[in-house]
């Protein structure tokens, strides 16, 4: 059964954008994103799905994302993303299940890639959903805090009650999830520093 990952870079107050953007600029956490979202068996693809502000703010050149099924999730039908490659519209998560299902094509994965209600529509589907988000790939900014954010992703871990089911991975079995070697340990970009981790939980 196919479930659902989560791909996000937040502070550690759980910040994710600023002005319809993110607030840093790391070309190495960028390509980490690219590589896990688009590396895929032979024969096989993934699927990206997002909120129609992060399909807007992805620049018009680079989008559809490449090398993966792009599915917007908007009631806008009107919205032009036929630019180039793959991509659609669903109105609403449910379809956008159904739809990563019964894609002719065979997926691989399929990531929830934001924005901040989807990512929250997504933490809250019932552990019977075949949709259910098992797994979140978060690429933590540890400094600066980016106190400027003002859209924030929900605080899966449940703040300070504990980790609410979720457990965090270690590094070798990040590695051997995305399929590539990750640099371990608290790395440093343009005076940001950043970890990635990857965060499970069953159903």
């Amino acid at each position: 059964m196919l479930r659902l990952t989560i791909i996000v870079a937040a502070t550690k107050s759980n910040g994710i954008g600023q002005n319809s953007q993110l607030p840093w600029r790391l070309a190495k956490e960028m390509a980490y994103f690219a590589r896990v979202t688009s590396l895929a068996p032979t024969g096989c693809s993934n699927a990206v799905l997002m909120g129609r502000n992060t399909w807007e703010s992805i620049p018009t050149k680079f989008r559809p994302l490449r090398n993966r099924l792009n599915i917007v999730l908007t009631r806008n039908t009107g919205l032009d993303v036929s630019q180039r490659g793959s991509a659609c519209i669903d109105g609403s998560l449910e379809a956008a299940i159904v739809r990563v299902h019964s894609e002719p094509h065979s997926i691989h994965r399929a990531f929830i890639i934001g924005g901040a209600s989807l990512y929250t529509e997504g933490l809250a589907l019932p552990p019977s959903s075949v949709g259910f988000v098992d797994r979140i790939l978060l690429t933590r900014i540890l400094s600066p805090a980016f106190e400027e954010c003002d859209v924030f992703m929900p605080d899966f871990l449940g703040g300070t009650q504990g980790t609410n089911g979720w457990t965090m991975a270690t590094h070798d079995a990040l590695q051997e999830w995305v399929g590539f070697d990750v640099t371990e340990g608290v790395q440093e970009e343009n005076g940001v520093e950043y970890e990635f981790q990857m965060w499970v939980r069953q159903p």
